[in-house]
């Protein structure tokens, strides 16, 4: 990381480690902006259906990771062992269990692997397509059942690609610090509404960026993990939108020649301070903030495979302690799982009961939170509890815990504390099922939206912090 970890006496010999993976690693790119047309409506306030056409390429980009022992065995070989393959995608969220399981099942088939092996993450643009093919029968919407088809092709074909071409590799792990996201719980005349607070404790300003690069030292990508809602763009923008991902991604990309997979940290109560707007270049200049962000924490690394050691004194005017970059290698654990922990359900009301009490507001905005509501009854809800999944991986030296929900920022700044020498990847909206809120007790106090929308009780994040608390654990010392 940037920070090192040091003894508390220093002598000739020492280095500064630098967190890192080592693995057979393979990237690959696809492009799966949506045909114009598309039912793109996120929005409650929106008076339109239809996509108008796009404010930045979509993409679905694909990392394999396969262990050292393995690279060269070729993937059909390589998926029977511990091969990780994760895959980060411009997408809203789900909204049905279906739909999910209909692009994340057909890759796991196509490729073979078990599901602790495979990850796909949203990166939660407000501004793409509805993933809902229960949404085919409404305006736009009869092109989304091809969509989810050319989505699933898209990974499938992205994975295989990056299975096939894993090489010897890297990733080197740094941390950044952005000042986009910021508290979005304010409350105004008694009302819990959903917009900047700037009253509230700064927000968490983690950027935990992994450098990708071959054995010769080329580029092969960046990992990108921080947490912000992406609702610059709204009801009055009609274009489809990667959101401030999309001008991030172009800045990084530039710079460095390769591609970038962004992973959605655990945002569920931070958004920019600009928001609800239909003002493109407002969403790039929130991506332009972000990719500065990531490309200093890139150029805090010192040159790929090496790390700096204290290798001696010159004699000047004063003593000069010399770092000098040196061979680094280490970091070849690869391992993980999928387990689930149980959460407990609030006494759900009918849909007719939310009907009537929401009868008040704007029809389109009723009719957008019943059928989130409907949506989420199917395949999910049907007893007290839930299972909710949790993928954790250890890969080298860092750690990656990633889950079908919208968490608060406590999870990773939990997780993080307790590990604190550990990079540690959170990505909400990865996989399914539970596309639900876990907020903090105090957001359930003061009747925060994301506390009445989510099916689960108070104490749920808390739970799942244990339950992670426990997985990371574990990866780190089997033993235990």
């Amino acid at each position: 990381m940037t920070s090192h970890s040091m003894p508390s006496t220093t002598r000739l010999g020492d280095r500064l480690a630098v967190p890192r993976t080592s693995a057979g690693i393979g990237v690959a790119v696809r492009d799966i902006t949506p045909p114009v047309g598309i039912r793109a409506k996120n929005w409650g306030p929106a008076d339109w259906a239809r996509a108008e056409g796009a404010h930045h390429e979509m993409t679905l980009t694909a990392l394999a990771i396969v262990p050292a022992a393995d690279p060269g065995a070729g993937p059909t070989e390589a998926v029977a062992g511990r091969v990780r393959v994760m895959i980060t995608a411009d997408g809203t969220w789900w909204r049905r269990v279906a739909d999910e399981w209909g692009v994340r099942g057909r890759v796991l088939a196509a490729l073979g692997l078990e599901a602790d092996q495979l990850t796909l993450s949203l990166s939660h643009t407000h501004a793409g397509p509805v993933l809902c093919a229960a949404d085919e029968h409404l305006d736009g919407g009869e092109l989304i059942p091809g969509y989810l088809e050319s989505l699933g092709d898209a990974a499938i074909a992205a994975a295989k690609q990056a299975l096939a071409t894993a090489a010897p590799g890297r990733i080197e792990w740094a941390r950044g610090r952005s000042a986009l996201a910021v508290n979005r719980e304010l409350d105004v005349d008694g009302r819990a509404l959903v917009g900047y607070n700037p009253q509230a404790e700064p927000a968490d300003d983690t950027v935990l960026v992994g450098r990708i690069t071959s054995r010769a030292g080329e580029t092969l990508g960046t990992i990108v993990n921080y947490a912000c809602h992406p609702t610059t763009l709204s009801w009055q923008n009609r274009l489809v939108s990667p959101d401030y991902v999309g001008a991030m991604r172009q800045l990084v990309s530039a710079a460095t020649g390769a591609p970038v997979l962004f992973l959605q940290g655990a945002s569920g109560e931070l958004s920019p301070r600009q928001q609800y707007t239909g003002d493109l270049d407002v969403a790039d200049r929130h991506g332009r903030s972000l990719g500065h962000a990531v490309l200093a924490a890139l150029d805090s690394l010192p040159a790929p495979g090496t790390e700096l050691e204290l290798a001696g004194v010159v004699e000047s005017g004063a003593p000069l302690a010399m770092w000098e970059p040196a061979q680094a290698a280490g970091g070849e654990a690869i391992a993980g799982c999928c387990d689930a922990v149980d959460l407990e359900l609030v006494d759900l009301p009918t849909l007719a009961e939310l009907e009537a009490g929401w009868a008040d507001i704007d029809p389109r905005s009723r009719e957008e939170r019943l059928g989130r509501a409907r949506n989420l009854r199917d395949g999910y809800i049907d007893g007290p509890t839930v299972r909710h999944p949790v993928w954790a991986w250890r890969l080298g030296d860092a750690v990656v815990v990633a889950h079908p929900g919208e968490a608060y920022s406590r999870l990773q700044t939990t997780l993080r504390a307790r590990f604190p020498g550990t990079p540690i990847v959170v990505a909400n909206l990865t996989n399914g099922p539970g596309f639900v809120y876990l907020p903090t007790q105090e957001a359930y106090d003061r009747g925060a939206y994301q506390a009445w929308q989510t099916p689960l009780r108070a104490g749920s994040l808390d739970r799942l912090e244990a339950h992670a608390i426990r997985l990371v654990a574990e990866l780190l010392d089997p033993a235990q």
